[in-house]
């Protein structure tokens, strides 16, 4: 099946680099834990490797996955016509389906603890559950960060209903405030899970943002946040 690419991104490398002599190509597809695309120049060849969940899509779908990789490769514009065609294959419910399942099926999660120095993630989720869902939201499986990042402070992974905090906050001076309303942002997320209007996904709806607003302290931890 891979070989049936190699004339498509031909014609969008023709159509993106009109002089250029076309490299060799190397298209396979692999069994990736999302749906990863991507393109390498190694020693004048091009090296394309696609999710196999992006093997039986249609033509105009790997037409626009060419385009798109061709054109990021080589600092070309990206037509919003392909832009626009993938986006919306990526987001249709059966492919969201898909990739979900093969998240939860093939990838793996790092679980550490909840219990860290100073906060018990454990803890501080029933106290927010009790405070702002009247206890009735279940709980999810809360682990602290391998590492104290600080570009991704805490995320909910639904494929693996796990909610994620940086080890940034475990520390003495971390501020009650901050720790619980990352945490709420989290728990807001199962309360409201992403929805796709129109093609595009919708990660914090209009109901989200009016909750998270809810929280009493929510300047005072954004500001914290800001300080980070």
């Amino acid at each position: 099946m891979s070989a049936l690419l190699i004339p498509i991104f031909e014609q969008e490398y023709r159509e993106l680099r009109p002089r250029a002599p076309i490299p060799p190509l190397d298209i396979r597809f692999r069994r990736f834990t999302s749906l990863n695309t991507t393109i390498r120049l190694r020693e004048g060849k091009l090296l394309v490797r696609l999710s196999d969940l992006l093997e039986a899509s249609p033509e105009s779908v790997h037409r626009a996955i060419a385009h798109i990789l061709l054109a990021k490769l080589y600092r070309k514009p990206i037509a919003p016509a392909h832009a626009d065609r993938y986006r919306r294959y990526v987001s249709s419910d059966v492919v969201s389906k898909q990739a979900e399942h093969i998240r939860q099926t093939r990838g793996r999660k790092n679980i550490s603890t909840p219990v860290g120095h100073y906060y018990d993630l454990d803890e501080v989720f029933e106290t927010l559950n009790t405070r702002f869902f009247h206890g009735l939201m279940g709980r999810p499986t809360l682990t602290w960060s391998a590492h104290a990042a600080r570009r991704m402070l805490g995320h909910y992974d639904a494929a693996h209903n796990t909610i994620v905090v940086s080890r940034v906050f475990d520390r003495p001076d971390t501020p009650r405030c901050a720790i619980e309303y990352l945490l709420y942002h989290e728990m807001l997320h199962l309360k409201h899970p992403v929805r796709v209007k129109a093609g595009r996904r919708c990660v914090h709806s209009r109901e989200f943002q009016a909750e998270e607003k809810l929280f009493p302290e929510l300047e005072e931890a954004k500001a914290y946040l800001k300080r980070l």
